[in-house]
């Protein structure tokens, strides 16, 4: 049996250099050469995972299929890669911490004294291995900055692998910053030099440097960064800033990356397949017509909070042969603002998840102008719910109707917590996370778009359609187009006199990619590409 490789991808200088992208991209050059991949998230934050951090802070919860609320950076490893995430690909300092702890209360550890080597860094290591099972080669992206007191114990944890795995198994790739001083005007060197050394001083030697750079990192710059580094020249690779993310895979190519690392775990080269990325990035980046779609929701004043929904649109407009410009509205200004002053240039409106009553009146104002104006209109989550509320309100005339999550006394609660339905109790929980399926009734909107009556799609929410109202909402216009089989959940709702508008339950977003474009969105961009011919 083939040994599994290890690519541990650290880096260095400042944070948000882009590891996560570039774990994927080197994942995405590793399958097209063949190779069966794993990828795994090391995030050195006490949180056991990021489901409760504000998305102002931390950005967008990724969803995976078993239902597991992890980094972001794992969305980019789905995008690039064929490789489906899930509770193993995430692993926080403080899951890693909480395991430790749990162990030592049973006694696993015979009374010995718990310490960070070698029991948590032990733990580290199970989880390392744990996700490689079965791939070719595992890619591990450690969170955080070299030279963080959070990262040491994972630093320590991927260094103790480089020592037990043969040397052919193990690569180390740094990614760092080689700023240009606009003053100076050249690049500097310096702090890629301290963040290897740095690296170094932990008892690990990279093997490949990904230097982030605004333009191309002329061979004399590479010449003495590797000569600090303790590399040879091809090792110091140019990565070099780009407006398409996804033309990273094919830039690192170009730098002759793939043949560094498949020379240094003795894999062999052979004869890759990249060529419909090239032709998809290609097409993405030549598209000459836009249509603007206005995103109404809470956090768009940080804008890793919407990453997948973000990267789901640009799909779906390759997929349609246009740009797709966003507008981005932050839902509270929309109480003090006249809709038709902020829509006027917009050609479909989106409304995303979220929780707490922040910032509700202005997504049901915006919902109502789309319902009204015939504006393409799609609500995910939280945007399906408050489209809903707003048709119970405004068509059906229960003015005080609302969700439970936002007014507990409302004599019209449209949606409730999980736990206030029939038969939900035992489920364990009060929120549905993860994949779960979807009949979807023929001639609908849905079916149309779907081409299929059962579908499978990824939740994360705590509050679900109220029953009592689907009689009247369907007996006013607005289908129930989609349930839940298993608990009989509302799942989809649309309505059949718009020219196109949908709300889901689930996240849609987290299962486009470039070459897979999810059908909600690229039909949604479609209707709002005639929308714009029209208007």
């Amino acid at each position: 049996m083939a040994k599994t490789r290890y690519i541990f991808i650290t880096g260095g200088v400042l944070s948000s250099l882009g590891k996560g992208i570039a774990a994927a991209s080197i994942g995405n050059i590793l399958e097209s050469y063949g190779y069966t991949i794993a990828m795994l998230k090391l995030d050195p934050y006490l949180n056991v995972d990021p489901g409760t951090m504000s998305p102002f802070q931390h950005g967008e919860v990724f969803v995976t299929e078993d239902g597991a609320e992890t980094d972001l950076d794992l969305g980019h490893y789905e995008r690039f890669t064929t490789t489906r995430t899930s509770q193993k690909s995430n692993w926080t300092a403080g899951r890693i911490y909480e395991k430790v702890i749990q162990k030592e209360r049973r006694g696993d550890f015979l009374g010995k004294t718990v310490q960070v080597i070698p029991h948590v860094t032990d733990e580290i290591k199970v989880a390392v291995f744990e996700a490689g099972k079965g791939a070719d080669v595992v890619l591990v992206e450690i969170g955080g900055t070299v030279g963080d007191i959070e990262s040491l114990p994972f630093l320590e944890a991927i260094r103790q692998i480089g020592l037990e795995l043969e040397e052919e198994q193990v690569l180390y790739v740094h990614l760092t910053l080689v700023p240009f001083i606009k003053t100076a005007g050249e690049l500097k060197t310096k702090p890629t030099q301290h963040s290897v050394k740095a690296l170094q001083e932990i008892g690990i030697q990279p093997d490949i440097l990904l230097c982030r750079a605004e333009t191309p990192i002329p061979s004399e710059i590479k010449r003495k960064i590797a000569l600090f580094a303790n590399l040879k020249e091809e090792a110091v690779v140019s990565a070099v800033d780009v407006k398409n993310i996804y033309e990273i895979p094919l830039i690192y190519r170009k730098e002759g990356l793939d043949a560094i690392i498949l020379k240094k775990l003795q894999l062999k080269g052979g004869r890759s397949s990249i060529v419909e990325w090239e032709k998809w990035v290609k097409r993405s980046k030549g598209l000459s017509k836009e249509v603007t779609i206005a995103i109404v929701g809470k956090y768009v004043s940080h804008s890793d909070a919407y990453k997948s929904l973000f990267e789901a649109l640009f799909h779906a407009g390759a997929a349609n042969n246009v740009r797709v410009r966003l507008e981005l509205i932050d839902s509270d200004s929309l109480t003090e603002k006249e809709p038709k002053d902020v829509f006027r240039a917009v050609h479909g409106i989106l409304v995303p998840g979220g929780f707490g009553i922040r910032g509700i009146d202005g997504m049901i104002r915006a919902v109502e102008y789309a319902r009204t104006r015939g504006i393409p209109y799609f609500g995910i989550c939280l945007g399906m719910q408050v489209a809903t509320i707003e048709f119970v309100r405004n068509v059906l005339k229960l003015a005080a109707a609302h969700s439970s999550e936002f007014d507990a006394r409302t004599p019209h609660k449209v949606f409730l917590k999980l736990r206030e339905l029939m038969n939900v109790e035992e489920m364990g929980h009060n929120m549905r996370l993860g994949a779960y399926s979807c009949i979807l009734k023929k001639k609908s909107l849905a079916y149309r778009i779907y081409q299929q009556e059962k579908i499978s799609e990824r939740h994360r929410h705590r509050y679900e359609f109220n029953p009592e109202f689907e009689y009247m909402l369907e007996n006013k216009g607005m289908r129930v187009s989609g349930k839940n089989p298993e608990r009989n959940l509302v799942e989809i709702v649309e309505l059949s006199s718009h020219p196109w508008f949908l709300g889901c339950q689930f996240h849609p977003e987290f299962k486009s990619r470039p070459l897979q474009p999810h059908p909600l969105f690229v039909s949604f961009i479609e209707h709002a590409k005639r929308h714009r011919g029209r208007s």
